[in-house]
């Protein structure tokens, strides 16, 4: 019984990040270029910023946008690379920090088979920062970002599959508060 619970459990996971994926591509999205003619996509609205217009943004602000949230995640891989706790957790806000630390995140991330095979159970932040964000996110690449709103954007890096197709994937969905960047997913 506890085992198909279990399983039930990581199929529901598993079915939430594909849904995730899923909608990180799926929204109701704009062309427009840049100065050397790349496509950038742009989210349409957001039910929590209903007047926000991406065609506002200019490409001066899409291209400086860009580069600071490049620069943060640069410094945020030095920090990850350093295993630097406490630095890493002052990149976060607050709600993303009391969602990743819940004892029911915890839980969940470690009844990945990722985790069981090396036979890791979370029972800290720490815990998540050391076993989960540190091996996948040291050398992390901003290679697009989408608006969500004019302070708030999805960062991706573009990954080729083995069928040699260039995949989007988000990293971080990030929000600047005056001059400071945090991690909101």
């Amino acid at each position: 019984m506890k085992e198909k619970i279990s399983l039930t459990i990581i199929f529901v996971f598993f079915l939430a990040v594909l849904c995730l994926f899923a909608s990180c591509g799926s929204s109701s999205k704009t062309k427009a270029t840049n100065d050397n003619e790349e496509w950038v996509y742009v989210q349409t609205g957001t039910a929590n910023s209903p007047s926000f217009n991406p065609k506002q943004i200019t490409q001066e602000q899409y291209a400086a946008t860009k580069r600071d949230v490049q620069h943060f995640i640069e410094e945020l891989n030095l920090i990850i690379s350093r295993k630097d706790y406490n630095s890493w957790k002052a990149a976060l806000s607050p709600e993303y920090f009391r969602k990743i630390s819940s004892p029911e995140n915890l839980r969940i991330v470690s009844d990945l088979p990722a985790m069981k095979t090396r036979k890791i159970t979370l029972k800290s932040a720490s815990d998540y920062f050391n076993y989960v964000v540190v091996p996948s996110r040291a050398n992390s690449m901003v290679d697009d970002i989408e608006f969500i709103s004019e302070n708030r954007v999805k960062a991706f890096t573009i990954m080729t599959n083995t069928a040699g197709e260039d995949q989007r994937l988000r990293l971080y969905d990030l929000e600047k508060t005056g001059n400071i960047w945090k991690i909101i997913d």
